[in-house]
């Protein structure tokens, strides 16, 4: 609705409480639109109050490691990483508010904790920065702003949910239980500032300024850059392209910049949801003899099925290649096959998720491998290439409208 002229509903949308009443108007006119105006007022302040939310949200999974490994660890994996043994991986609590026209600003605020926030934010041999160990505990903490240009342009501030990938560090968001090895190794979170613009009903375009690939790990005291498109191609089917640039490493030069892109094709139909990503990512080595230029690359096929009522099945192959160890801490090539079965209870503002996984990875090359019982050499655990997983995952919901 368009409040180009000033009647009494734009001036108390705007916030102006004002009744204006023609010489024509009688007594019983004026009483009318004072009433209109307060059901008016009613309704704004009801919308108003649905702007903010409020939740938490607790997982607990255990996963059956078949190769009993004696410290009871995913080797190079930061998620569901505690095996045999009844695991806290994630609880968190929120606040949020919606933007909106009518009110133009929001925000985001949670704290989180549990085996999944330890060490989601950093790459294997990273160094942390100062107080690491406190602020992985935060969840989310924005600031966001709809600026009435054009269709709308969104600028967040802050720490957010991150651009990159397709899966989320929270089970709850993803269609299986377990996360995949590209969702692992690339961002889970950014911190710094993003600017969202939907230029036709199709096309969407983001650029951000952040302060590294991991926002957790310190390199260097310098930004870097990035953008994403997304492009509704059907409407059902919609292509992603995430490209990231900037300096990991101690060296700010730019020939030690990296280079990394992610790519997303989305189907969604009323019960079936396809979705394949492809990633590839690059950079030289500054503490290398010869400074060798490092490759990653990974890719899946995530596919999930709403059978019917609370249950749904979701399979995703995948592999993953660490040509020179950048990524993982391992020079690897990992192939992997993960089914999950869902049932999902809600009840009002609640829900109840149980799931079960069987999950296969087998990882070669010269740093690959599983842990396994025993030990290779005093203090050094033996390895093996395959790893069979058996996954139950319990996760509750509470969800304000």
């Amino acid at each position: 609705m368009s409040c180009s002229s000033p009647t009494p509903f734009c001036l108390l949308v705007l916030g102006v409480p004002v009744f204006l009443a023609s010489p024509a108007q009688g007594v019983e006119s004026f009483a009318q639109e004072k009433l209109k105006a307060e059901s008016v007022q009613s309704a704004v302040s009801a919308a108003s109050s649905n702007e903010w939310h409020y939740g938490a949200y607790l997982d607990v999974g255990y996963a059956a490691n078949f190769n009993f490994p004696d410290n009871d660890l995913w080797r190079n994996r930061s998620t569901t990483s505690r095996h045999n043994q009844v695991a806290p991986n994630m609880v968190l609590a929120y606040v949020r508010k919606d933007r909106s026209e009518g009110s133009r600003w929001g925000m985001e605020l949670g704290v989180q904790g549990g085996y999944d926030s330890v060490d989601f934010a950093f790459l294997p041999g990273e160094k942390h920065v100062h107080g690491a160990d406190v602020l992985r505990h935060i969840h989310l903490a924005n600031l966001s702003y709809l600026a009435p240009i054009g269709n709308g342009l969104t600028v967040t501030t802050g720490l957010f949910n991150s651009l990159i990938g397709y899966e989320s560090l929270y089970a709850k968001d993803n269609p299986n239980y377990t996360r995949s090895w590209m969702a692992d190794y690339s961002p889970y979170m950014m911190f710094g500032v993003n600017a969202a613009y939907p230029v036709n009903d199709r096309l969407t375009v983001t650029a951000f300024v952040i302060n590294r690939y991991a926002h957790l790990a310190y390199t260097v005291a310098q930004p870097s850059y990035g953008g994403k498109w997304s492009y509704a191609l059907t409407p059902r089917l919609t292509a992603m392209q995430t490209l990231y640039w900037g300096p990991d490493q101690t060296d700010a030069s730019l020939e030690f910049w990296r280079l990394y892109g992610n790519h997303i094709v989305e189907w969604k139909g009323d019960e079936v949801t396809i979705a394949a990503s492809y990633d590839i990512g690059t950079e030289n080595i500054v503490d290398r003899p010869g400074s060798p230029r490092a490759f990653v690359m990974g890719g899946n096929l995530v596919v999930r099925w709403h059978v019917a009522g609370p249950w749904s099945v979701a399979v995703r192959p995948e592999f993953y290649w660490d040509r020179n160890g950048r990524w993982t801490g391992a020079e690897q090539f990992v192939k992997a096959m993960t089914s999950t079965v869902e049932c999902k209870l809600p009840y009002r503002w609640a829900q109840a998720v149980a799931r079960l996984e069987y999950r296969y990875d087998e990882s070669t090359g010269v740093g690959g491998g599983f842990f396994r019982s025993g030990e290779s050499s005093p203090g050094v655990p033996n390895l093996t290439a395959g790893q069979h997983l058996l996954l139950f995952g319990m996760l509750l919901l509470f969800d304000s409208p």
